[in-house]
């Protein structure tokens, strides 16, 4: 691809705002720093890929070069609540899935090291001020750069980090509970400031971080701390299974301290799913996200079902998480879907469900006519419900350059030589695409569909090269998988 295709883009962007707020690149170098880094995207929906570089455009101004290296911010502005440097450890699971696709590994080596070692050699102080799903999203970058080193290097920090959480958080059924608003989610139908709730959230946290730090533990050789923490995950599971799945319902759902159960479907009764947790049977769950009545909205996807007598109750102009549209929601309810997709047999929601909600989502990306991300919008309307508040500009609260790669185009991150590539694109929908440079276990590699062959003259269907030479096609959009050699 030719850097004029989607330098037009920044372009706009550069002149849509007057600067006020600068941090390591500035706008006058965000085309040169797109170029050098990210994967280079186009599509047949100009929007889709105005919205794809625009993301990556506000990641950009996000990253902070500090006395304590680099760091990833979530505000562009300073807020009450963060600890040093503004950051909020809130959406570090986001930061480290998006930022993996960067070829610049220095960004996200320190951020991490920031928050593990950047207080006098421990952690920071304010990394437990919000539920984290930290040692998965770790993982999950290990498969993307193939740094065994790196993350083997963390396991004793892993290890003290969970035994943390379960000194903080822990029930004795093996649960963990949050206050709403340390999961992000203040004002939620199901939340308190208050109660021990255990929540869907944490407890699929724990579960996939126990997970992650088995299987570094494994690589690293310490079979005693990998079996430790496989039963950890494994009891988590049970737990999670057998006290907050609603079988009435059908859905996950928060356990308040008098052990009954919420009254109300919301989107975390879906992130078990970001994480494979659920046993096969429980898909039927999803089938609420294509119900009016439950999460489906003209303008995305409901924090809360709308049939809920107290949908859309606490108000709007602070942070309700009550069932209106939040990015940081629908990033993780997206990446459910994709695992149910793939790894479920279920006839409940369809790769054109994930598809059209995922545009919906970049459709999302506007205000006053103009590329935008805020903290949450209405479900009809789309309007960000932050108003013109300055604190709200390119929150960097979720994922949307990670789920196109990995679930449209359809990357699937593995820990062995093999690339699999699974596009949860309809065949009918696209004619052509094309995802190139990206960073893969030492390799660069590029992702080209093109139905008839005509679009880029390099032939017909679906195609994977790594450094420049093809190792996989297929005549179908579908599932495929390459080796890396040598």
């Amino acid at each position: 691809m030719r850097p004029v295709e989607f330098k037009r883009h920044i372009d706009f962007f550069n002149g849509m705002e007057e600067e006020d707020v600068v941090n390591l690149i500035p706008n006058a170098r965000s085309f040169e720093w797109i170029r050098e880094n990210v994967p280079l995207f186009e599509c047949p929906d100009r929007d889709f890929e105005r919205v794809y570089y625009f993301r990556w455009w506000t990641f950009r101004k996000h990253i902070k070069e500090t006395p304590d290296g680099f760091v990833i911010t979530e505000f562009i502005l300073p807020v009450r609540h963060a600890g040093v440097h503004n950051t909020v450890s809130c959406a570090t699971g986001f930061h480290l899935a998006e930022g993996r696709w960067l070829r610049d590994r220095r960004y996200l080596d320190q951020y991490t090291m920031f928050w593990f070692r950047g207080s006098e050699g421990g952690p920071q102080p304010h990394f437990h001020k919000y539920s984290s799903w930290v040692a998965d999203a770790l993982w999950g970058r290990y498969l993307v750069d193939g740094d065994r080193e790196f993350v083997v290097g963390l396991l004793d920090d892993l290890v003290r980090d969970y035994e943390k959480w379960e000194e903080e958080k822990g029930l004795p059924d093996g649960l963990f509970w949050q206050f709403d608003v340390r999961d992000g989610m203040e004002e939620s139908i199901s939340g308190s400031r208050k109660a021990q709730n255990a929540r869907p959230t944490i407890g699929s946290y724990m579960f996939a971080n126990a997970r992650a730090i088995a299987r570094v533990a494994e690589m690293a050789g310490r079979d005693d701390v990998a079996e430790r923490f496989r039963a950890k995950a494994e009891s988590i599971r049970r737990a999670v299974e057998r006290h907050l799945w609603d079988p009435q319902a059908k859905f996950y759902k928060v356990r308040f301290e008098d052990g009954t159960l919420s009254d109300a479907r919301e989107a975390i009764g879906f992130i078990p799913w970001c994480f494979d947790l659920p046993e096969a049977g429980r898909e039927e769950a999803w089938r609420e996200i294509l119900d009016p009545e439950g999460f489906q909205a003209p303008k995305g996807l409901t924090t809360a079902e709308r049939r809920h007598p107290l949908f859309r109750s606490h108000g709007v102009g602070d942070c309700e998480w009550d069932g209106a549209v939040w990015p940081f929601a629908t990033s993780q309810t997206l990446g459910a879907l994709a695992n149910v997709l793939r790894h479920y047999k279920q006839d409940n929601a369809t790769r054109k469900d994930y598809f059209d909600a995922l545009l919906t989502y970049a459709r999302s990306h506007e205000k006053n006519g103009k590329p935008y991300i805020g903290e949450y919008h209405d479900e009809v309307t789309g309007e960000w419900l932050k108003g013109d508040n300055p604190r709200s500009r390119y929150y960097n609260h979720s994922t949307f350059c990670d789920l196109a790669i990995t679930g449209l185009v359809g990357l699937c991150p593995r820990d062995d030589d093999v690339v699999e590539i699974d596009p949860l694109i309809p065949a009918d929908a696209w004619d052509w695409f094309r995802l190139e440079g990206v960073p893969y276990r030492g390799r660069t590699l590029t992702i080209v569909w093109d139905r008839d062959g005509t679009h880029y003259e390099e032939g017909r269907g679906l195609r994977v090269l790594a450094d420049g030479r093809e190792i996989v096609r297929s005549d179908a959009l579908a599932r495929i998988e390459g080796r890396l050699e040598g």
